[in-house]
């Protein structure tokens, strides 16, 4: 019997697909397929591909971090799990060149190093890529160092106690992942010469690392002992955690990829409730038939399945076959941004289209389908013995839990899923009270409408169709409300995310930053620079202070578990001293410094400058912290911190939080003190400004006449994020045309599933006289009311929506936007008119008796 449900159901399917309600079927769950596997194989195969380079970037799988040398019996506890080892030891010394004298970064590394990746290295003929550090005696120095004591490869350079040769000049190393994390020109040597060198003593600021390279299993077995080690303040960096950061740009974009895709499966799954219902209505007779030659309920709910089912598969492999494509342009849209090559596509996405096909089927047709398991035998001679509709509480508690469980898939957060979705329950019961009182309000307003004009009794009319239809009108303005509202969503977010990312990088932005400036200096030095750039910030004063205590405990026991092997618990932070509030931060919770109290403390010498005299604090100093480091430290306002500066401890209090744009290419602080406690320690003063490619000579001068004063060039990487920014606009653009095609096939299947009825009236009308110019008039004007307030309602939708994802989702400002409120309507008038009146051409022209014999269309 189940050879016969196949054979009728697929000869069924083969005839039903020149049906308008199985093509718009069809198109959905194509959409649906498309829009989730394209964004899940390309964030699938984004997620491998920054596992596989965290690797290179962190230098190693697993990477430990601390001020005295590794025990024997952690390397042996590592090698048994599973790891190779590799040693490197940073710290900081003078190089000098003859009389030339420069402090550098060291960086010593063994013959294991890298793990993973390549130094770009030239040695005299081009770059070339090395897997290997230095040999012994000799050392590759990085562009700047060369510049800086004028090295030429060959040249001996002295470092501590002993002589090293330059056989190379480091354009990039293996494991360096670039940014502004150390401000020294960098030197490579091989760990056999430090001792050489005499520079590691007890007491000196030295940093060893272990390097470890191995599998995720090693890693899962070694969880236990990094848990001690964080405790006991060694640094942790784990490659399935400290994976390189993509920026806010690429963030943002996954977020709006993921928030796209979501839109375009419930677009699709509207569609495909919409044309279940127009499908199965054609297709009571044909279950009355059954019926009447032995056909069982169960089986005509299997031939209708499968029928569906084969459907479903076919448009699978097609949205499946669009989604591979899709993730390529994709791909090649934003190559040049990703930080790494990525891995092939994997076989887990196409999984995922096929499961959202057969989910959103189910889900969104499910319900509707069982109708026909209701069909009686005698509605083949009665035909006004349909089956009752499904409940509409039963469609919509199906589709919902559905879509919330799509949600949960897409997400990985079950609470969020939940939270969705009730808040989604509770707002379209508020939509359905909403759009009726709106749709009564502008039925009422329509049949006041005075005059004798063509146009005027097209609206009274159209408006009376709509009317007689109330609760079909309703179900269609709440279809089409969805669908402006998803598409006005994504449009918006779009928007705004290009604003915020044209906004974040002007023409102006700073190239170079000027760091280690002197205080005596600062004069000469903004006098040099000022007259001769296009802007440029403030010269901040920098301070450098350890955390030593954090409520009168160590800092590794007041904070939390995670946050021990903090990288601001471990090394010195850069303080500041301001008056006013940096540009570019904004205070979030707290008060900033008084003008007043400031002015007090800093004239009389006493309150918080009693703890740089290292006498009785009358009262902590007040600092401001970045609030992304108080989150992570579990601190808040009113916590104490003790810092050590020079041979000093000062005690301070935390007054106020900040939050900082780190885009911005500023310089930017995570603690900032008031005037009166940090001026008498030894500082400098760090700059940012934008020099324009004519006065490219100013940066030889700099370094001639200011050779302490540090110049970091970030043209380079201003250019980049640029490209950046412009790739990741046609990405998003590209998945907003997915979105909006979802919407249209909406459209497509809502007026197709309405076309019998309005067939019906058509007809009526003709019989009563109407031509066709006047039908045509009725048509335009019913579909644009039916237009005009879902745009209406639509724009209510997205303002609410985008103003909750910018503020919990996306960190960007909520904006009002003005032009949805007129645009929308209008343009859902002018959509659902055009769209509808097109769709209607046909029935135009047909007799009046097949007009009214499309209502029983079989």
């Amino acid at each position: 019997m189940s050879d016969v449900n196949w054979r009728l159901a697929m000869r069924s399917l083969k005839r039903d697909l020149r049906a308008a309600d199985v093509r718009a079927l069809f198109i959905a769950l194509v959409l649906a397929v498309a829009a989730s596997t394209m964004i899940a194989f390309f964030l699938d195969r984004l997620e491998r591909g920054l596992e596989r380079q965290a690797g290179q970037m962190l230098g190693g799988d697993l990477v430990l971090e601390q001020r005295d040398p590794f025990s024997d019996e952690l390397r042996a506890n590592l090698e048994e799990a599973g790891f190779t080892l590799s040693d490197q030891v940073d710290l900081v010394s003078m190089i000098s060149r003859g009389d030339q004298f420069q402090p550098a970064s060291l960086k010593a590394v063994d013959d294991v190093y890298p793990h993973y990746g390549v130094s770009h290295v030239d040695f005299g003929n081009g770059t070339e890529q090395i897997a290997s550090g230095p040999p012994p005696g000799e050392a590759w120095a990085d562009p700047r160092l060369v510049q800086l004591i004028e090295i030429e490869l060959g040249d001996r350079v002295q470092v501590g106690q002993t002589e090293l040769t330059v056989t190379g000049i480091v354009e990039r190393e293996a494991d360096q992942s670039g940014g502004f994390g150390n401000f020294n020109p960098r030197l490579m040597l091989n760990t056999a010469d430090l001792e050489a060198t005499g520079l590691v003593q007890q007491g000196s600021r030295v940093e060893f690392e272990i390097l470890a390279a191995g599998s995720p299993s090693a890693l899962d077995q070694v969880q236990g002992l990094l848990a001690e080690l964080r405790r006991d303040g060694v640094e942790v960096r784990d490659v399935r955690v400290d994976r390189p950061q993509l920026g806010n740009a690429l963030e943002r974009a996954e977020s709006y990829l993921g928030l796209a895709g979501l839109a375009a499966v419930l677009l699709a799954g509207v569609a495909v409730a919409m044309s279940t219902r127009r499908y199965v209505e054609r297709h009571l007779d044909t279950a009355a038939l059954l019926r009447c030659f032995g056909a069982s309920q169960r089986q005509l709910v299997t031939i209708f399945s499968l029928q569906l089912l084969g459907l479903a598969l076919v448009a699978a492999v097609i949205g499946a076959l669009l989604g591979l494509v899709g993730q390529a342009i994709l791909l090649w849209l934003l190559v040049s941004f990703l930080p790494m090559t990525l891995p092939p596509p994997g076989l887990m996405p196409l999984g995922l289209g096929v499961f959202t096909a057969l989910a959103v089927l189910v889900g969104f047709a499910g319900p509707t389908l069982l109708r026909i398991k209701q069909v009686s035998a005698l509605k083949v001679l009665r035909r006004e013995l349909d089956p009752l509709p499904p409940s509409a509480w039963l469609v919509v508690g199906v589709a919902s839990t559905v879509f919330g469980g799509l949600l949960w898939l897409y997400s990985g957060s079950l609470p969020l899923a939940i939270a969705l979705l009730i808040g989604g329950a509770m707002l379209l019961g508020l939509l359905w009270l909403i759009s009726a009182f709106l749709l009564s309000a502008l039925l009422k307003g329509v049949q006041r409408l005075s005059g004798s004009s063509e146009w005027s009794q097209a609206l009274r009319l159209g408006g009376r169709q709509l009317a007689r239809r109330r609760q079909a009108g309703l179900g269609q303005l709440l279809a089409f409300s969805v669908t402006f509202f998803a598409m006005a969503m994504i449009v918006l977010v779009r928007g705004d995310l290009l604003s915020t990312w044209q906004d974040q990088l002007p023409d102006n932005t700073p190239n170079y930053f000027a760091i280690n400036i002197q205080p005596s200096e600062r004069g000469p030095f903004e006098a040099a620079v000022s007259p001769r750039v296009d802007t440029q910030s403030t010269l901040y004063p920098m301070v450098r202070g350890r955390v030593i205590a954090i409520n009168d405990q160590s800092p590794q026991d007041a904070v939390p578990e995670d946050a021990r092997g903090d990288n601001s618990l471990r090394r010195e932070l850069n303080l500041t001293w301001q008056v006013e509030l940096p540009e570019g931060n904004a205070v979030v919770a707290g008060e900033w410094f008084s003008a007043a109290e400031v002015e007090e403390n800093t004239e009389s010498g006493q309150g918080w400058m009693s703890a740089v005299e290292a006498t009785p604090q009358a009262a902590p100093v007040p600092i401001s912290m970045e609030d992304g480091l108080a989150n992570r430290l579990g601190l808040g306002i009113g916590d104490e911190m003790t810092f050590s500066v020079g041979s000093d401890e000062i005690v301070t209090q935390i007054t106020s939080l900040r939050s900082l744009n780190w885009d911005s290419f500023q310089p930017n602080f995570f603690v900032i003190f008031p005037p009166g406690v940090l001026e008498q320690f030894g500082h400098s003063y760090i700059t940012a400004f934008h020099l324009p490619e004519a006065e490219e000579g100013l940066i030889r001068e700099l370094i001639t006449d200011f050779p302490g004063v540090s110049l970091l060039n970030v043209d380079a990487i201003l250019g980049q994020v640029r490209d950046v920014l412009t790739q990741v606009t046609r990405a998003v653009e590209l998945v907003l045309a997915l979105v909006l095609l979802a919407g249209i096939s909406v459209l497509y299947a809502a007026l197709t599933a309405s076309r019998p009825v309005r067939a019906h009236e058509s007809g009526l009308l003709r019989v009563f006289g109407a031509g066709t110019r006047m039908i045509s008039r009725v048509q335009g004007a019913e579909y644009a009311l039916l237009g005009f307030a879902s745009g209406l309602m639509g724009a209510v939708l997205a303002e609410l929506a985008t103003g909750a994802l910018y503020i919990y989702w996306l960190d960007l400002t909520p904006r009002f936007h003005l032009g949805l409120w007129v645009f929308l309507p209008l343009g859902g008038a002018l959509m659902i008119g055009v769209i509808g009146h097109a769709l209607s051409r046909g029935l135009r022209r047909q007799a009046p008796a097949a007009s009214l014999g499309l209502l029983g269309e079989a």
